[in-house]
């Protein structure tokens, strides 16, 4: 254990581990398969990186967030420690060389998509790596009972024949009992072996406010609350009027979602972590890989499509375990929203097949031709081309994805990259031979380290500055030395991109499963009224049914929830009043009484029995006939 804590505290700055990190390191690296259930900033990526780090080669880790994924590569590389990413932004040279790197032992965390597993490339040069390490993340996607199903995920475990011996780390924040069982089969764990930490939240207030003008409600509430919060909105144009209320009302506010440029976001990002904005209003886009501490509240205006998502997402709030809220306004309008969202969710397949085939026709693919090819995507021209509604083409193109046809990226801020392709020698000779060159070569070479080996981000701007010349010369230089292959140049791309995984099919031949259609359209609708369950109660602890939904059945009631506070107003504890509700129930169980027969023979004073009797009654969960006899409500 000593060594995964100098290595913690050499790479990473900490002293001790999180609970449960050291436990899932262990487990791991003793080579066994591992299932670690963590809450949203729980430290998962720790538990894979640190026992990776006490060994020799090479962790593979899988996740489908490219943006998460570049992420940490960016954090490791600052670490010095080698990481690369291969993603759908990249060109097949790209991948090639990094894959090479990785063989030759260079790379000590690979990070891809589960969609590559199954590129011919990647199979060639997977043999031939030393890993010792699996770590999937997101692992809730591997189950049809999760809430973010991707049937690529199944193929995960086909690693295991070329890859023996291998042991497999799956992590995730959100999974059910179910959910928990069918990943360790669908990865074909070689032993139940689940570590989990409660998903209960002590700091964390759960409210629900239901409440028909949610905007007035939202200005009171910051108002009220002068940290730094989150505010979750189901689409962008709402993201930007509620910002530009909440700044008329002299409230440091800003908006965010995935399809402003990069630069926008990261500066909105910044801003937001160093508490120049005190309220961010975004889509569920914000969120992954922050770890703010102090966020003292997270308010969702809508309703989020699952218990999952809504818990996932509240629970940015108070990673200090200082007292935090989470806060959500509902008001009977979001019942219907939900409705008009599954129709939205699951479009008919005839249009998933026109999407599909409207999509060859933007790229001008062949049928039969554009397996493995990237190309830039732009929606809102492919929108009015060809005059789809916006979210039924997303969910189409989110359907397609799911079915392993493509792959659809968000905007990607890929880098300008450059990689030397004539060896040092040649690349001596050159520069004798071209002096007008030589100045602009040796700037390169001093500027960047690696290009002999890889592909290696660069930055015209800087070099520009460093050199007292313009963009427009760098890049002509930049430009010069690719056509005199000398280096490949990458020039800098900002686009979303799909990525074709298999050939462009004729839509007629597009095979959905229609059985998997109809089982994940129905469980997106169970989830959903999981969901409206959760808003529109008023008898049970928040925190009880998140706890409950997650597996943990024995959890004791908050105390502080809005349920809990209307029932702590009864001023008595809440021991008492489970008694007291505990015995009515009993005496209400399949027999219909009076208020004279109900009364009779409590064992607590009869002011306290009525306290209870009234709060039952005014939540509906005791009812009276038409002859005055109360019964309990099924």
């Amino acid at each position: 254990m000593e060594r995964f804590t100098q290595i913690l505290a050499r790479y990473w700055g900490y002293s001790r581990f999180r609970p449960l990190q050291d436990e899932i390191i262990q487990s791991v690296f003793e080579g066994r398969d591992t299932l670690g259930l963590m809450p949203t900033g729980g430290g998962k990526s720790i538990t894979f990186q640190v026992p990776a780090m006490a060994k020799d080669g090479t962790c593979i880790v899988i996740t489908p967030l490219i943006a998460l994924m570049k992420d940490q590569v960016e954090n490791l590389c600052r670490r010095e420690i080698n990481a690369i990413a291969i993603h759908s932004g990249m060109g097949s040279k790209e991948i090639d060389i990094a894959l090479d790197n990785c063989v030759y032992g260079q790379v000590k965390f690979l990070y891809l998509s589960p969609e590559r597993l199954e590129t011919d490339i990647f199979k060639a040069r997977i043999g031939k790596m030393n890993i010792n390490l699996i770590a999937i993340d997101e692992s809730h996607c591997v189950s049809q009972w999760g809430y973010d199903f991707r049937p690529s995920y199944l193929k995960i475990a086909r690693l295991r024949d070329l890859l023996p011996g291998v042991p497999y780390l799956a992590l995730t924040a959100t999974a059910t009992p179910k959910v928990v069982e069918d990943i360790m089969e669908r990865l074909e764990f070689r032993e139940r072996n689940v570590f989990r930490k409660s998903f209960e939240r002590k700091n964390l207030i759960y409210d629900v406010e239901f409440c028909e003008d949610k905007v007035q409600r939202i200005i009171r509430i910051v108002k009220e609350n002068p940290g730094t919060g989150v505010i979750y909105a189901r689409n962008r144009k709402k993201t930007r009027e509620l910002a530009l209320i909440l700044q008329a009302q002299g409230i440091k506010a800003d908006y965010y979602h995935a399809g402003l440029s990069h630069e926008d976001r990261s500066r909105k990002q910044e801003e937001w972590q160093k508490d120049k904005t005190q309220v961010i209003i975004s889509t569920n886009a914000f969120g992954m890989g922050i770890d703010k501490p102090d966020v003292r509240f997270v308010i969702h205006i809508d309703l989020p499509d699952s218990l999952e998502a809504y818990y996932q997402e509240a629970g940015r709030a108070g990673r200090d375990e200082k007292q935090a809220r989470a806060i959500l306004l509902y008001n009977e309008s979001d019942r219907r929203s939900v409705d008009q969202r599954i129709l939205i969710s699951f479009p008919e397949l005839s249009v998933i097949r026109d999407v599909y085939n409207a999509l060859g026709n933007y790229f001008q693919i062949p049928v039969g031709s554009g397996k493995g090819q990237n190309y830039d995507f732009i929606l809102t021209d492919f929108l009015s081309k060809f005059k789809f509604n916006a979210l039924i083409a997303h969910n189409s193109l989110k359907v397609l994805q799911r079915e392993g046809y493509i792959e659809l990226t968000e905007e990607l801020n890929n880098p300008s990259r450059v990689h030397f392709v004539i060896q040092r020698d040649d690349l001596y000779k050159f520069q004798i031979a071209n002096e007008n060159l030589d100045g602009f070569i040796k700037l390169l070479l001093r500027s960047y380290s690696g290009m002999f080996s890889s592909f290696v981000p660069i930055d015209e701007n800087l070099l520009a500055k460093r050199s007292g010349a313009s963009f427009d010369v760098i890049y002509k230089y930049l430009l010069k030395l690719s056509s005199s292959g000398i280096i490949q140049y990458i020039p800098r791309k900002k686009n979303p991109v799909i990525y074709f995984i298999e050939e462009r099919l004729d839509s007629r031949n597009l095979y959905f499963s229609v059985e998997t259609y109809k089982f994940l359209k129905e469980r997106y609708i169970d989830r959903s009224n999981e969901m409206l369950l959760y808003a529109s109660g008023l008898n049970k602890c928040r925190s009880q049914i998140l706890l409950s939904y997650f597996g943990e059945k024995d959890a004791a009631r908050c105390g502080q929830c809005d349920v809990c506070r209307k029932r702590n107003e009864l001023d008595m504890s809440a021991y008492e009043f489970d008694l007291i509700l505990e015995e009515l129930k009993n005496k209400l169980t399949d027999a219909r009484l009076s208020m004279e027969e109900l009364m009779e023979g409590h064992s607590f004073p009869e002011e306290k029995v009525i306290k209870v009797f009234r709060w039952l009654s005014d939540h509906e969960k005791i009812l009276r006939d038409e002859f005055y006899l109360f019964y309990w409500a099924k």
